[in-house]
């Protein structure tokens, strides 16, 4: 029975590539890839020749019975357009089926988007949350961020350029103006690691037409500090009140100090302007 490779391939310089990943690509009997054309351009440009087949999130059932049916005869080589296969992309239902069937499944490390982006963030890397890319829909992005903005780790998301902006202003909005990195274009010419606040950042791409690849690492809670008592907060929400700033912002402002959910000093800033009224 032979054995599926989970190669890592370039996300975007060729140099970084390994050689143990050319040589499995070299000796598999099939390789099967997200887009035959792409890889085609990678397979050629260092001389590999082993036969491709397409494998991407429309292939259907017939197309994973396939590669499993070439599993049974040899080796097979899984490669996605860019970085490590089976994240974002239906690799991880092909590992489960060849799994099912009793083949081995081997992983050639390699280049990863959200590692190498996280490990240059300056944020901590000890213990972090990978979320793939945010949800187009804003009511639909905004609640996956409630449901994390609470956790003290590192965030991780993709994100394409159309879409960024929006998605920035999303996070300060659910997280506060939390720490954040941007890192555009990762191990290419117009590689670009931008840092700072999210409103910041926010700011800038407003201004400046996002264009790239997008990889965001966003501060955990913990990070912006131990949580405020809550007759510290309750005293600060008071003094609050008195500013003319809209109550979205000073939510956003104070959950960022105090490290209180946002919706939670949304909800009791609320509560303290019907009282004073």
């Amino acid at each position: 029975m032979g054995t599926l490779y989970l190669v890592a391939t370039p996300i975007g310089n060729l140099e970084d590539i390994s050689a143990r990943a050319l040589r499995v690509l070299r000796e598999a009997a099939l390789i099967a890839a997200e887009d035959t054309r792409h890889s085609g351009r990678l397979l050629k440009h260092f001389g590999v020749e082993t036969p491709q087949t397409s494998y991407h999130e429309h292939s259907g059932r017939g197309r994973m019975e396939q590669v499993l049916a070439a599993l049974e005869a040899g080796d097979v080589a899984l490669i996605s357009d860019a970085g490590t296969p089976a994240l974002n992309d239906p690799g991880y239902e092909l590992v489960s089926a060849a799994l099912a069937a009793g083949h081995t499944v081997s992983p050639i490390p390699g280049p990863s988007a959200p590692l190498a982006a996280l490990v240059a963030s300056g944020l901590p890397t000890d213990a972090f949350v990978y979320l793939g890319y945010l949800p187009r829909k804003k009511a639909q992005r905004r609640s996956l961020l409630e449901a994390v903005e609470a956790l003290p780790y590192t965030l991780i998301f993709l994100e394409t350029p159309h879409r960024l902006t929006e998605a920035l202003e999303d996070l300060a909005a659910v997280l506060g103006d939390r720490q954040v990195a941007v890192a555009r274009e990762l191990t290419k010419l117009h590689e670009e690691i931008l840092r700072g606040d999210l409103e910041t950042l926010r700011a800038h791409f407003s201004a400046v037409e996002p264009r790239g690849e997008f990889t965001l690492v966003v501060a955990g809670r913990a990070a912006n500090g131990e949580r405020w008592p809550e007759q510290r907060l309750n005293a600060a929400l008071r003094e609050a009140l008195g500013q003319d700033d809209p109550p979205s912002q000073i939510a956003s402002q104070l959950a960022a100090e105090s490290g209180w959910p946002r919706r939670e000093v949304y909800r009791r800033l609320l509560n303290q302007k019907e009282e004073n009224e």
